[in-house]
Formats: structure tokens, C-alpha cells, sequence
């Protein structure tokens, strides 16, 4: 009974895979494909949806980054905005003064008065007036361009971020619909239960002892396995793969950006042949998909949608390169 079950989801999924052009026209009548094929077919597709979703962690991490701007120089322009209100008062009261009294008024006062004793002196103290208006509205000025130009600083960040924000949304809608099209292919072909691609721990995880952050940054890691994968998520529920190596170096108090870019600059180059747990293990030319190295040629990795965090070799993707956070 289960090999008729077995066989009768391949069948369902030759059918699905068929129309959606996975397969040659006429092929489904005659072969249906095994599940190890479904599963080929998943990864290639996938293959070309995580650099895109990559390309959304990025923008994503640079939408928090300029929001974080944004905050800090809300809290410096609003200061600013009061100096500007109170300067401009001051600035109010000398208009005042000058109304009232006028140049010349302020001059016959001087002369009239006993002191300062000599007209030198009284002319004096006329400039000294002069110049201390003239300081007092240049301060003014200053302020408020100071204010000013720290005010078009945060105008542009959050226009920047508005437009962040439209394209996030535009990539996930986009991103939803494909990764709803692949989960129809994987349901048809392995019913309402979900494909693991095999067991999800395949060693003992981590493979090789290592103290220190990056003990806790794989020991972290591996504790996540069975978590679903979830794009743009950076736990603690679920993950997607740069979401799962931040989250686990997060919490060796290592900061790293949400997205595999980023992370490739932000850890020190190491050879394969001197990796070591808790390195970070990168794949195919464009460096869109990483994993954590746990030792032992095996890595801890959210790997595509319908498959949780699990374990795997590192020789089942084309390596780019090992990286050293911390």
C-alpha cells in the first residue's frame, strides 16, 4: 500500500511538472520522474529565486540601516529647530529695538548722556552695539543653516527609504508568486507532507568541538535544524540561509548584515583546507547562498522553501569561498 501511494504522488507530480514546463511536451505520458528528480527540478528552480530574494535582503538591510539614520538625525535636527525659534526671537526683539528707538535715537542718547565722558568713547560703544547685533544675527544665521542642511539630510533619507520601501514590496509580491509556484510542485509530488530531501541531521552537529563565539555561533546554528525556511527571515521561528548565519553569530555577539553580500565582506578570507567550525561557507559565482561550517566537509543551512534548516555537505553546490566572522 505505501509504494501505490508512493507511485501515485510520482504520477501526480509528472502531471504538475509537465504543466508548468518542467518537462519535455509528451514525456509525462510515458515516464513519470522520481522523486529524486522532482527534487532536482526544485533545486534549479530555486537556484534562480534565492539571488532575487537575496537582492530583497539587501535592500531590506539597507531600508533598516537608513531608518536608523533617519532616527539619529530626527534626534540632532530637533534641537536645532529650537535654537532656530529662539534665535529668531532675539533676532525679533532687535527689530523691536530699532523700531522703537531707531539708529539715530540711540546715537542722541549716547551723546546726551555724561558717560562715557568723551565723544571717542561714546562712538565706541555705538560700534560695540553695532557689532554685537551684527554677531548676534550672523549667529542666527548660522543656526539656521546649520538646521537647514541637516534637514535635507533627513528629507532625502526618508524619500530614499519611501522608495525603499515600494521596491521591497514589488520584489515580494514577485518573490511570493514563485515560491507559491515551486510549493505546488513539491505538494504534488509529495502530498500534504513536507519533503526534508532526506534527514535533516546527518552527523553529529557540530561535527568537530570548537570553543569560543564561534562555539556558540555553530552550537546556535545546529540548534535551529528542523526550523522552517522562510524568506527574509532572521529567526528566532525561522530563517532563510544569510538570515540563519546573522542569527547565529548575532547571538556570539558577532553583528553581521542580512544578506550574503554583505557577509562576504564582513568575515576574513579562509582556505577550505583551514576551515574550521563556525565558518561561513559560500556558493555559486554570484555568492547568493551561505551556510555555516560545522566540521568535517558538513554544514548547517536554510537551504529553499518546503525544506526546513538542516545538514548537509558542503560538495553538494559549487563552493565560492570560506569566510571568518568576528
Amino acid at each position: 500500500m505505501a509504494h501505490w501511494r508512493t507511485f501515485a504522488r510520482v504520477v501526480a507530480a509528472a502531471g504538475v511538472a509537465a504543466a508548468v514546463g518542467l518537462l519535455p511536451a509528451g514525456t509525462a505520458a510515458h515516464a513519470a520522474p522520481s522523486v529524486d528528480e522532482i527534487e532536482r527540478q526544485l533545486d534549479q528552480a530555486w537556484q534562480k529565486i534565492e539571488p532575487l530574494i537575496e537582492q530583497y535582503n539587501k535592500v531590506h538591510s539597507q531600508l533598516k540601516s537608513n531608518q536608523k539614520k533617519a532616527a539619529a538625525l530626527e534626534d540632532k535636527v530637533r534641537p536645532l529647530e529650537l535654537q532656530v525659534e529662539l534665535a529668531m526671537t532675539r533676532v525679533g526683539d532687535i527689530a523691536a529695538e530699532q523700531y522703537k528707538y531707531g539708529p539715530a535715537n540711540v546715537l542722541n542718547a549716547v551723546l546726551r548722556t555724561g558717560s562715557p565722558t568723551t565723544l571717542g568713547d561714546q562712538l565706541a560703544l555705538l560700534d560695540h552695539l553695532a557689532r554685537n547685533q551684527r554677531q548676534r544675527i550672523e549667529a542666527v544665521s548660522q543656526t539656521r543653516d546649520r538646521y537647514a542642511a541637516e534637514k535635507r539630510k533627513l528629507d532625502q533619507l526618508v524619500a530614499t527609504q519611501k522608495k525603499q520601501e515600494a521596491d521591497l514590496a514589488a520584489r515580494r509580491k514577485a518573490i511570493q508568486a514563485d515560491i507559491d509556484r515551486l510549493e505546488k510542485m513539491r505538494l504534488a509530488a509529495y502530498g500534504n507532507t513536507n519533503s526534508t530531501g532526506g534527514s535533516l541531521r546527518i552527523g553529529a552537529c557540530p561535527a568537530v568541538y570548537i570553543g569560543g563565539a564561534a562555539g556558540v555561533a555553530v552550537k546556535t546554528a545546529c540548534a535551529q535544524i528542523g526550523k522552517p525556511y522562510v524568506f527574509g527571515a532572521d529567526g528566532p521561528d525561522s530563517f532563510d540561509c544569510s538570515g540563519l548565519t546573522q542569527y547565529a553569530w548575532g547571538k556570539a555577539g558577532v553583528s553581521l548584515t542580512h544578506f550574503t553580500g554583505a557577509q562576504w565582506t564582513e568575515g576574513t578570507a579562509v582556505s577550505r583546507s583551514n576551515a574550521r567550525p563556525g565558518d561561513l561557507v559560500f556558493f555559486y559565482s554570484d555568492r547568493h547562498h551561505v551556510g555555516m561550517y560545522v566540521g568535517n566537509g558538513l554544514m548547517v543551512h536554510a537551504s529553499r522553501t518546503g525544506v526546513p534548516v538542516k545538514m548537509a555537505k558542503i560538495d553538494t553546490m559549487p563552493i565560492a569561498g570560506f569566510r571568518r566572522p568576528g
